[in-house]
């Protein structure tokens, strides 16, 4: 069962079930949140996610898509861990940089690109991920 924790550890996390997605998010928000350029994340089925340790924070906001999107993050140290709304029904967006084994990062390379537009001229697109202008509707999926 995988594991993650924000970074001082006191927020803990764990899922079951097989990654349904993995996506960069290229949009203003996903860089705000991260500080950086985007963000590296994979999607997991919300029914067998549960916080193992502490208790996170939320933030909760309209956006870049248009839909309601909140943050859960560590009240302590602040890392944002997940994210979870209605785009995603149950589905819960974890960074993949607050897993636990350092080797899931190699595992996450996405299939996807979001909100490309907004990709930093510097940063490459990763070869043979799809590249979307914004989030892929049903239809897309």
């Amino acid at each position: 069962m995988p594991t993650g924790s924000c970074m001082c550890e006191k927020v803990k996390y764990s899922y079951e079930g097989e990654i349904q997605g993995k996506a960069l998010c290229h949009c203003r928000d996903c860089q705000k949140i991260t500080g950086s350029t985007y963000s590296t994340n994979i999607i997991v089925p919300g029914e067998n996610f549960k916080v193992t340790s502490g208790k996170d924070k939320t933030h909760a906001k309209k956006a870049d898509g248009g839909n309601t999107i909140t943050s859960h993050f560590c009240g302590d140290c602040g890392s944002t861990m997940w994210r979870d709304g209605e785009t995603f029904g149950t589905a819960k967006v974890i960074k993949a940089g607050t897993l636990d084994d350092p080797n899931s990062l190699e595992g996450a390379k996405p299939g996807i690109e979001l909100f490309s537009p907004g990709r930093i001229s510097w940063v490459q697109a990763v070869p043979e991920a799809a590249q979307k202008k914004d989030m892929p509707n049903s239809a897309d999926s």
